[in-house]
């Protein structure tokens, strides 16, 4: 179970990561010359993509949430696990 709570807490940071990336480069929409941030550094060319930022926060939010409820999950599996055995 503890392997569960740990990828599931990796998932959530690697959400969030992506959440926080997602929002800098909308938040910086208005700024000339910006270049946009990805996974990998930055865009080749500047420019907005707001299309692809918008998905990527909803895609970003539903994994943390799905990676929340494997550690939820998980904790209440270990709960029941050691009142079982106590």
């Amino acid at each position: 179970m503890m392997i569960a709570t740990s990828q599931a807490l990796s998932g959530m940071n690697r959400s969030q990561d992506s959440l926080q990336r997602h929002a800098h480069n909308l938040a910086n929409l208005g700024t000339e010359g910006f270049r946009r941030s990805t996974g990998s550094g930055q865009a080749t060319a500047p420019g907005p993509a707001i299309e692809t930022d918008v998905v990527g926060q909803l895609q970003a939010k539903n994994a943390f949430l799905a990676n929340l409820a494997v550690f939820r999950a998980s904790d209440a599996m270990a709960g029941s696990l050691l009142d079982a055995l106590g």
